[in-house]
């Protein structure tokens, strides 16, 4: 199977490595010419132009930064999209809008997929990441044995639309951790607490999470780079919030979210890493958040593993 790799970003990047290392006939593209040359240099084939890979390829997988992006992309592809050819987003996008991009490939005979990631860049670098996978069974199936090298865990959601929804619904949640982590490390410290001893106070409670064991890390560190920026995060939660307006959910939590990552932006700047969202708190009480003994970077431990598909628990009908 020859697969064409768009986007070769803080994750995408990562995952076109997973490709590559595990002996897929790999090309790439992306405006960063660098990028693809280091690809190049390891072995994977300079694609020339999105256009070129949907042409030449049998899957084309895109990882880009926004829905305009994209849909951009993925319109370009669609003259060389046919029958035989598979289109696989694994951004993070909006739903509505994929749907509509989807079905334009489905209709000129063409398989099409939604496949965001959800667990960290550290994660994607060793194929340990999770995959939602929102498409028909047939195009899961025939993309399944990509997404078990992608990833570990691979969750097929439902059709096309799902998969886009529940990774907006995942990265919001993520942020309200990361937010409350920052309250929580901000508030033990004014109390005269030991950092280190808070760290694992949470870690080994009831309040710990996936976001407080990596990203209260590298805020403690003093790095607070955690491969995600806040324009990044804006956008996710903007999405959410999206969602629960459309549906009339009166939510109180997601729009100080908004606000808090809408001030953090006007403060340091769209490209800022998310985590510098703490500084925020450091600022207003003039106390330092980091601790010795915390490491740089996220570094994923676990050996890399081929994926499985995760089964939803269903009760007896």
């Amino acid at each position: 199977m020859r697969v064409g790799f768009v986007g070769l970003g803080n994750v995408g990047g990562k995952l076109a490595g997973s490709l590559l290392r595990n002996g897929v006939d790999l090309a790439v593209h992306d405006l960063d010419a660098a990028l693809v040359a280091g690809f190049v240099a390891r072995g994977a084939r300079d694609g020339g132009d999105p256009v070129a890979m949907m042409r030449e390829s049998d899957v084309v997988i895109t990882c880009l930064p926004s829905p305009a992006a994209c849909a951009a992309v993925a319109g370009a592809m669609l003259a060389e999209a046919g029958p035989g050819k598979t289109w696989v987003e694994m951004s993070t996008t909006d739903a509505g809008e994929m749907v509509r991009l989807a079905g334009a490939y489905v209709a000129q005979g063409a398989r099409a997929a939604e496949c965001p990631v959800s667990g960290g860049c550290h994660r994607a670098d060793t194929g340990n990441i999770s995959i939602f996978a929102g498409c028909d069974r047939a195009t899961f199936d025939h993309v399944f044995p990509l997404l078990t090298i992608l990833g570990r865990r691979v969750l097929h959601t439902g059709p096309v639309g799902s998969a886009s929804t529940l990774k907006v619904m995942t990265n919001y949640l993520a942020t309200a951790n990361l937010l409350t982590c920052c309250e929580a490390l901000v508030t033990m410290k004014a109390a005269g607490l030991d950092l280190a001893t808070t760290y694992e106070a949470i870690r080994i409670s009831s309040g710990t999470s996936f976001v407080h064991e990596t990203e209260s890390q590298m805020i403690l560190n003093g790095c607070r780079d955690i491969n995600f920026t806040m324009d990044l995060v804006k956008k996710d939660i903007g999405l959410f919030q999206a969602i629960a307006a459309a549906h009339d959910v009166p939510l109180e939590i997601s729009p100080l979210m908004v606000a808090i990552f809408d001030d953090g932006i006007a403060r340091y700047g769209a490209r800022a890493q998310s985590d510098r969202i703490i500084e925020r708190l450091e600022e207003a009480t003039g106390l330092d958040i980091t601790a010795p003994g915390f490491p740089a970077e996220m570094v994923d431990d676990e050996p890399e593993e081929r994926g499985y598909e995760v089964v939803p628990l269903r009760g007896a009908v």
